[in-house]
């Protein structure tokens, strides 16, 4: 968690003061031809400590350091001094003062009105803080900077810093009200902006995150962990063009920045470019070898065999050495698709639930009961009846192609067969509609959206996929969170086509459990979470083909398919209107971004291997057997 703190300007001060702080000790010692190791001043410390905080003042401090680059300064000072044979007391006391003399210049001023002395206790407070955060100690920080605030509320940089503190606790929700409180105290605090739209993007809140985040850039224009952040935002949106822009603007100023560095793969292989994005990935490894992102993203470029058994062991190495849940979690990830891949499904299966273990400790915990009743009501709201007549507002476009289903069913595959298409074109998976019943849920709940709601949602829709491909007659939006809100869809775009995939339960939903999916689908990371939603999507299914007209929506059954594929893409084509365009079999070869966890199947001919998948994992999975009536 919260590694986007890190910081090599941070990592290579620290390393230099170190360095310093050997040679002058050995110079010294040298000079008076003392004895002891290297670093070893003896009754000269206090000198020398001297000397040292003058050159931390010197080099250090004008960096204006957050909280934790100042932290990873820290630990590279105090694991370089290791390194060089210093005695360990030594270098936790130097280590602490570093950390005390560093947060020194963070403190705030005492509020007006203080009693004389008050000032000292809330920089004793803050430097004490953050001392412990640098050690790792969370739940002691916790503590000084909640005495600082009983003294002070308004203290911005105590708040930012508490809620750091929290989210490497996994209190995320007591995490992000500090940095909004921080935010509230000072709006020009690019920090605390900065963590707060982190926060919410590695919580799942994506769409949220693009705010914050952009403030934070406004208010430090050169801060390239900013940009590279924001256009992680814009990858996970599906805007891979400021995406791009975001990485290249980082990169001309940082070429070094991990994080532009990694967007940019991952944009290489969103795009099929491979290679590329396996080149990137090793040049962020040159840079730092113990990149999880970079260990993981070249796990998911092709399929792994056991030649890449060098892999395995560096990859096995770095998820014990100690990573944060988040970074041990990807790793857990990519060893278990290394290890499906080479058909070891003992240690796979183990590595996924490791995996998921972790995941879900940043993950709020899935509501069944919440979940339950959002599809009762709509069912209750969305009747045949109510969808039968035209609604006044709605769009006549069809445009419109949803490709709808559970995760993991296909529908990246349905989508590239159809943008292969020289009519069609693909727009990955929107958010649009998730956004849209979220921001009306309380009257979408209860009613169908009225006249002018309708024309709003139907004018900015058809906007954004204008946006996307001017020019097609169909653009595929392939959310597959949309099954949810169909009815909505249908209301406002009635001559839309939706596509729903069909895949065995079993399979679909062992292969949820096997992917690293955003912590907003929390659901994913239990097998029972897991066997509740895909019921409850089963049943709300159930509904929308009940009550939409038979011309509105397309069952396409994933194994058949792959069983008969020409038969399928011609019956797809042919549902949405377009005349038949045999580029649709070959979508493989089609040049595109793909912006899904299956950027590199679809670029693979069709393939039947993942029908029945779960049988080599059967041992496993007690609670997805549940699913094996509802074949």
């Amino acid at each position: 968690m919260l590694k986007w703190f890190s910081a090599r300007e941070a990592t290579e001060a620290g390393t230099a003061l170190a360095d310093d702080f050997v040679l002058q000790s050995a110079s010294g010692s040298a000079s008076r031809q003392q004895g002891g190791g290297a670093g070893a001043p003896g009754r000269d410390l206090q000198k020398f400590m001297q000397k040292f905080l003058l050159r931390v003042d010197r080099d250090a401090r004008p960096l204006q350091l957050n909280l934790f680059k100042r932290a990873k300064l820290a630990n590279s000072f105090k694991w370089r001094l290791l390194e060089k044979g210093v005695d360990k007391d030594l270098v936790e006391e130097l280590t602490q003062a570093l950390v005390l003399r560093l947060s020194t210049s963070q403190a705030a001023a005492a509020p007006a009105g203080a009693a004389p002395g008050a000032v000292g206790k809330p920089r004793e407070l803050l430097a004490q803080g953050d001392a412990h955060m640098a050690r790792g100690a969370y739940a002691e920080a916790v503590d000084y900077y909640s005495d600082l605030l009983s003294l002070d509320p308004r203290h911005a940089v105590a708040r930012n810093n508490l809620g750091a503190a929290f989210s490497h606790l996994g209190r995320y929700q007591q995490s992000e009200e500090q940095f909004r409180r921080a935010v509230g105290i000072r709006a020009n605090y690019a920090g605390a902006q900065y963590n707060l739209g982190m926060l919410l993007q590695v919580t799942g809140r994506i769409a949220e995150s693009e705010m914050p985040l952009r403030r934070a850039l406004k208010l430090q224009p050169s801060n390239a962990d900013a940009r590279a952040t924001l256009g992680m935002t814009f990858i996970l949106l599906g805007r891979t063009r400021e995406a791009r822009d975001c990485f290249e603007k980082t990169l001309n100023g940082a070429p070094r920045n991990l994080t532009a560095l990694a967007g940019m793969a991952q944009l290489a292989a969103l795009d099929g470019r491979f290679a590329e994005a396996e080149a990137l990935y090793k040049r962020i490894l040159e840079v730092n070898p113990k990149s999880p992102a970079a260990w993981a993203g070249l796990a998911k470029l092709r399929k792994m065999t056991s030649a890449d058994s060098a892999w395995l062991r560096g990859a096995e190495e770095l998820a014990a050495s100690g990573l944060t849940p988040a970074d041990e979690a990807t790793m857990r990830f990519a060893i278990g698709k290394y290890c499906d891949d080479i058909g070891d499904f003992t240690g796979a299966f183990r590595s996924y639930q490791r995996g998921n273990e972790l995941h879900r400790l940043r993950a709020p915990a899935y509501d069944r009961d919440g979940h339950r009743a959002f599809v009762d009501d709509m069912i209750r709201v969305y009747t045949r009846g109510a969808l039968a007549s035209p609604h006044a507002g709605a769009s006549d476009s069809a445009r419109p192609v949803f490709v709808v289903g559970m995760m993991r069913s296909g529908t990246s595959l349905v989508e590239q067969i159809v943008a292969s298409h020289p009519s069609a074109s693909g727009a990955g998976e929107l958010d649009f509609w998730t956004a849209a019943v979220g921001k009306h849920e309380t009257t979408l709940r209860h009613e169908l959206p009225g006249e002018r709601l309708s024309r709003k949602l139907a004018e900015e829709y058809l906007g954004v996929l204008t946006r996307h491909a001017p020019d097609a007659l169909r653009v595929v939006d392939k959310a597959t969170v949309n099954s949810d809100h169909l009815g909505v869809m249908h209301s406002v775009l009635p001559s839309a086509h939706i596509i729903y995939l069909q895949r065995d339960p079993i399979d679909t939903c062992l292969s949820c459990y096997f992917q690293q999916f955003s912590s907003a689908l929390n659901f994913t990371m239990d097998l029972s979470d897991l066997v509740h939603y895909y019921r409850e999507h089963r049943r709300l299914v159930a509904h929308w083909r009940s009550v939409l007209p038979a011309a509105t929506l397309l069952v396409v059954p994933y194994a058949e398919l792959v069983a008969d594929q020409e038969t399928w893409t011609r019956k797809i084509i042919e549902f949405i209107g377009l005349p038949w365009d045999e580029r649709c079999l070959s979508f493989h070869n089609t040049q595109r971004t793909v912006s899904t966890a299956s950027a590199w199947q679809v670029r693979q001919k069709i393939y039947n291997s993942s029908i029945g998948r779960w049988r080599k994992y059967e041992k496993f999975i007690g609670p997805l057997l549940e699913l094996k009536s509802l074949d």
